[in-house]
């Protein structure tokens, strides 16, 4: 505690060393915010040479792969959003098939592969690391990527291995559309150690893959990149979340528990006005019992740190102080009572930026479209209330896994390629879910195939 003192040493005003105020933030503008991903504009790009290869960088200074990957990691919303659309694309796992037809209301007739290199295939630890870890930085950064692995001979691809996002980056396309890509652990500098590897292209991998075979040019294997082309960008996609962070939608996230943390930790500094009358201190601390001005007004700080730490913290919530106190009777002064009066605290932002907190973890959950009651995430009397309820939420649930379908045949066709790649029976893959049903059906769950 600061305290100003008169030339007597009688204090005069007391400052708390607690303080309670408002953040400010550093606010950017949209254009800056989008040259996190894109460093220039549409037209022009940012470019580093690795040996003799041209290099696209991604993002601002190359390092959006690590920007992104803290943004989510720091964002509980949308870290949660992400993992829950994770989860819900893979599903129960997939399974080989074939379609034998369809039923009368549309729906596939699949008849089960029994091939069991196949079965043992689709099952494996392989195929389920390759896709936790591709739809991970798919939905993380907007682009994924896998490296078919020949073998020893390099004219068999025998295994896929999921490239980190913070370790690849893919060349500028030549004059026939062909690029490659650089896997490097050193991207904050200029690597001198990497794989340069050829990347298939988007038209049709298939027939390049069957080419580089056909060629004996697999070496170290190829790339195949999973994108998300919605954005339009050709060379390493945008992720799904990329426009509320755009918006601002994921500082004000950042900046409201901050913000609360500070106003509850330190609240108390705004509720009570001690009132202490001079004669106090000449009674408490008379000048005849110190050496000099200097150890009094020592003796005094320590004294009123002690009583501010009991009047302050989360720790001394609701926690009484006593004192005791006489009136002179030689001159009728007050000398030792204290009043410690509460104050009308008008102050409610508070509440109001709960409110913003909830509105804006529901914008980033819609920029996931990921409907907020699925997570629990509704706001009771909000603009989204009536939304609530069982029934809205496993409509919901449906709805995410219908709009899954393109993502998940975009993290299966490099598992089709595999197969073809290696021979093995023609099959189609599909999804195991677990849907959410109504209680008058007997059952909490049932078990859906897409």
């Amino acid at each position: 505690m600061d305290i100003l003192y008169n030339k007597e040493g009688v204090p005069l005003m007391m400052n708390s060393t607690f303080f309670f105020a408002d953040t400010v933030a550093d606010k950017k503008t949209t254009d800056e915010r989008r040259r996190v991903l894109f460093p220039y504009d549409d037209t022009r790009r940012g470019y580093i040479y690795v040996g003799d290869e041209r290099v696209v960088t991604w993002g601002n200074d190359n390092r959006f792969p690590w920007e992104a990957v803290k943004t989510v990691r720091d964002t509980t919303v949308l870290n949660t959003g992400l993992h829950f659309l994770r989860n819900l694309t893979l599903g129960q796992g997939i399974f080989a098939c074939r379609v034998k037809g369809y039923d009368d209301k549309g729906d596939e007739i699949l008849e089960p592969i029994d091939d069991p290199k196949v079965q043992s295939f689709v099952s494996s630890r392989q195929v389920r690391r390759y896709m936790e870890k591709v739809l991970r930085d798919y939905l993380k950064v907007g682009c994924g990527a896998v490296q078919f692995v020949p073998n020893a001979a390099g004219n068999v691809v025998v295994g896929l291995n999921a490239l980190n996002c913070l370790h690849y980056r893919f060349t500028e396309p030549d004059s026939n559309g062909n690029q490659k890509c650089v896997v490097s652990g050193t991207w904050d500098i200029s690597p001198t150690d990497y794989d340069i590897l050829p990347l298939l292209n988007d038209y049709d991998p298939s027939s390049q893959a069957e080419v580089l075979r056909f060629l004996g040019r697999l070496n170290k294997g190829f790339v195949y990149a999973v994108r998300d082309s919605w954005s339009n960008e050709d060379i390493y996609g945008e992720p799904i979340w990329w426009p509320a962070y755009v918006a601002g939608w994921v500082d004000i996230a950042h900046m409201v528990p901050s913000f609360l943390k500070k106003a509850y930790k330190n609240q108390t500094t705004w509720k009570w006005h001690v009132q202490i009358p001079y004669s106090y201190w000449d009674k408490k601390f008379p000048v005849s019992a110190y050496k000099s001005q200097k150890e009094r007004s020592a003796a005094i700080n320590k004294y009123m740190d002690e009583i501010e730490k009991n009047l302050l913290g989360p720790d001394n919530a609701e926690k009484p102080i006593f004192t005791n106190y006489a009136v002179n009777e030689m001159n009728g002064r007050v000398e030792e009572e204290w009043k410690i009066m509460p104050l009308s605290n008008k102050y409610n932002a508070g509440q109001e930026n709960l409110v913003t907190s909830a509105a804006a973890n529901s914008e980033i959950l819609f920029a996931l479209m990921v409907n907020p009651n699925v997570l629990g995430a509704g706001m009771p009397g909000g603009t989204y209330a009536g939304n609530q309820g069982g029934s809205n939420i496993r409509e919901a649930f449906l709805v995410n896994i219908a709009n899954a379908w393109i993502d998940r045949q975009n993290i299966l066709d490099p598992l089709s390629l595999f197969i073809k790649l290696n021979g093995l029976p023609d099959c189609d893959l599909r999804f195991r879910n677990t849907i959410l049903t109504t209680l008058d059906t007997g059952a909490g769950t049932t078990h859906k195939l897409s």
